[in-house]
């Protein structure tokens, strides 16, 4: 099984995955299954991913080539 990194998702650092990726937050939050209202509200820093969504996130970066700063939290 892949190891993914411990990634804190930030604000900033989910809308950077979301433009590398060329989606918006609807496509974005429908390739995860999440509502769009969601992705907006951790792009907002209102609140930020954990459990699943962030280990999914972390998948999709690494899948994806997306270059991060993997500062455990």
């Amino acid at each position: 099984m892949e190891k993914t990194k411990k990634v804190s998702w930030d604000a900033g650092r989910i809308k950077a995955l979301r433009e590398h990726l060329d989606m918006t937050q609807a496509g974005m939050a429908g390739q995860m299954g999440i509502r769009q209202q969601t992705v907006s509200e951790w792009e907002l820093g209102q609140y930020q991913p954990r459990g699943a969504s962030a280990r999914l996130l972390s998948i999709i970066a690494d899948r994806s080539g997306f270059k991060y700063d993997a500062s455990v939290k």
